[in-house]
């Protein structure tokens, strides 16, 4: 898979927290990995070291979330907005193999593809601040 499939992998893997408890995650990814995510070993076991080292860090990625968006608070964005939001973040923030650009600029491709049609400048916005 290139680093777009996986990223969009990751996304809809992290997605599912949205959904449900974390509690119920080890299941929901033992589901995604056999019923949607068609990854050979390498890629499944990328895809699924990224997305728990997001979930270690969920809570401080809302925190700044929260403290870079004016009149905005996860509470509020969309699910889709926020799970991406969560992702570049990560990547800005703790995954030194990502650039910055790099991240922005998948995010709002992501945006592009998943969000609705303000959702890539939202990101694209609240990103800029991360810059």
């Amino acid at each position: 898979m290139s680093r777009r499939e996986l990223r969009e992998q990751i996304f809809k893997l992290l997605f599912r927290i949205e959904f449900n408890s974390l509690e119920e995650m080890p299941e929901q990814e033992q589901l995604f990995f056999e019923d949607t995510c068609e990854a050979d070993e390498k890629d499944t076991e990328y895809i699924s070291s990224k997305y728990k080292k997001i979930v270690e860090q969920l809570t401080k990625i809302d925190e700044m979330l929260n403290e870079k968006t004016e009149n905005w608070d996860t509470t509020r964005m969309g699910k889709v907005d926020l799970t991406i939001l969560r992702l570049a973040v990560y990547e800005i923030t703790y995954d030194e193999e990502v650039p910055t650009g790099v991240a922005i600029n998948e995010a709002v491709e992501l945006a592009k593809k998943f969000g609705q049609d303000a959702s890539s400048g939202f990101i694209n916005g609240i990103l800029a601040k991360f810059a």
